[in-house]
């Protein structure tokens, strides 16, 4: 298993645990649902990488990518650290560990 298939596991775990306490803490149902769905295309994508399949990788790095820049429109906007910073800071260290193993392949 290489760093790529534990960043996109690990980033996909996050956007879950998100999505929860946004619904919690907020009643955001669209936090619930995004949370959900792209965490759980990263996850896909982390088991498609596992099985050897490579637009698994590609997969990763799109949904990654697009989560790096919501969260960073919103950090943008409201200048809260909590959660949009967080998520910024590690999707694109998770999307950099993501591109640097397809590119060293």
């Amino acid at each position: 298993m290489n760093l790529s298939i534990i960043a996109a596991f690990a980033y996909g775990i996050l956007a879950i645990v998100g999505g929860i306490i946004g619904y919690i803490q907020a009643r955001s149902r669209v936090s619930l649902l995004s949370g959900s769905i792209s965490g759980l295309l990263l996850i896909f994508a982390a088991y498609f990488q596992l099985q050897g399949q490579t637009w698994g990788s590609i997969l990763a790095v799109l949904v990654t990518g697009v989560l790096v820049v919501v969260f960073a429109f919103r950090l943008a906007k409201t200048r809260k650290f909590m959660p949009a910073g967080l998520m910024t800071i590690l999707g694109v260290l998770a999307l950099a560990v993501m591109v640097k193993q397809m590119v060293g392949n």
